[in-house]
């Protein structure tokens, strides 16, 4: 008889070095041990958290008011996002989904640039290699693939296992539970395998793909996954940014000294819905979700920095006062973006436009010229 193994964290390993009250706690393999002072750098973690968290929820309150079309929410994913980004070097790239919008914070994608996306004002904006971070994906799990091509690139263009800490590279493929599922993602880690590719498969498995819930996808914990495809895979919780950060540090290590790609399991929990057209209350327990408030990532930093001293009144306040202030920038600027040109969807496929396509580009600006109200009421 085959043997299910149970896809919940009771039953397996999961790296954890903050638990659920803000205490610290160790674990064999791995060791909080960032690259500046301790206390500043979970400081710094809890600023990208609130901040990454305000973005969310202003979001979704200008979709609410009709300023956006659409938003995929993060809510409760903010450490997963922050403690992977942080752990980036510079020269790393990332290929997100639709949802890293606390990794694209890490990578100085301004934030009305996300905006300007679900606005449906432009197709993405931000230039990919002035942040080492792709366009979001829409296609679920298609990412993967282009990671690991990138990565396969890295690779032959000598980045990988140099020793020189400033040019070896790592390439990311973010992704969640669902997208597990899709040939894509399987079929580039296959690929990731085969040519030992330096890529980091980050799984944020947050339970739920839309309203299937994870158990009714798995059978088994999804980072043994990577065991049949032979490399490492590991599952960390990723509710505690200390561990991301840590786990995800040496993933990239390796894949960087070319020891290939690793996938990780960041178990969390989306809070909101997936994504504001979504209603989650019509297939889940409020139950459930409260369950997972009590586990809140940016509360947990807060109760360490508070009961450790390792941050005063002052630094809460000011940053909640930046919060204010991204929300009130947010607010201000979504009317201040451009209204889109219909015709500059041709502008970003080819860098010399076919000549077929020019005639239908041509042509289009023909067809919208044509609804000239204000000349035809001459």
């Amino acid at each position: 008889m085959t043997e299910f193994l149970d896809p919940s964290p009771s039953h397996t390993d999961m790296v954890q070095l903050l638990n659920p009250e803000g205490e610290r706690v160790s674990h064999p393999d791995f060791e909080f041990s960032p690259d500046r002072p301790e206390d500043e750098a979970v400081r710094g973690f809890y600023r990208d958290m609130v901040l990454t968290r305000r973005l969310d929820v202003e979001a979704t309150a200008l979709q609410r008011h009709g300023e956006l079309g659409l938003w995929a929410q993060l809510l409760g994913q903010e450490a997963a996002q922050i403690g992977a980004a942080r752990a980036l070097a510079p020269q790393d790239f990332v290929f997100p989904t639709y949802r890293e919008h606390g990794v694209a914070w890490c990578r100085d994608v301004d934030p009305m640039q996300l905006l300007g996306l679900f606005r449906g004002t432009d197709q993405g904006g931000w230039d990919p290699d002035e942040h080492n971070f792709g366009l979001y994906t829409i296609v679920i799990g298609a990412q993967t693939l282009h990671a690991t091509g990138y990565a396969m690139g890295v690779q032959m263009d000598g980045l990988v296992g140099t020793g020189d800490p400033t040019r070896d590279t790592a390439v990311v493929a973010h992704f969640g539970d669902g997208a597990s599922s899709q040939g894509d993602v399987n079929e580039a880690m296959v690929f990731a395998a085969s040519y030992n590719a330096p890529v980091v498969f980050f799984c944020q498995n947050n339970q739920w793909a839309i309203s299937e819930p994870v158990e009714q996808m798995v059978k088994v914990p999804l980072y043994k996954r990577a065991q049949g495809f032979g490399f490492p895979g590991i599952r960390v919780d990723g509710n505690d940014v200390l561990a991301t950060y840590e786990v995800m540090k040496s993933a990239l290590k390796r894949a960087r000294e070319g020891g290939g790609p690793t996938m990780i399991e960041a178990y969390t929990y989306r809070m909101g819905a997936h994504t504001t057209t979504d209603d989650p209350t019509r297939y889940r327990l409020s139950d459930e979700v409260q369950a997972w408030k009590l586990k809140d990532p940016i509360a947990r930093v807060e109760a360490y920095l508070r009961r450790g001293g390792g941050a005063s009144t002052s630094f809460f306040a000011k940053v909640e006062a930046e919060a204010e202030e991204l929300g009130e920038r947010l607010r201000a600027g979504i009317h201040a973006l451009p209204e889109p040109d219909p015709v500059r969807l041709f502008d970003n496929v080819y860098t010399e436009l076919p000549d077929e396509l020019r005639e239908q580009r041509d042509g289009y600006a023909a067809y919208l010229a044509s609804f000239d109200l204000e000349g035809a009421s001459r």
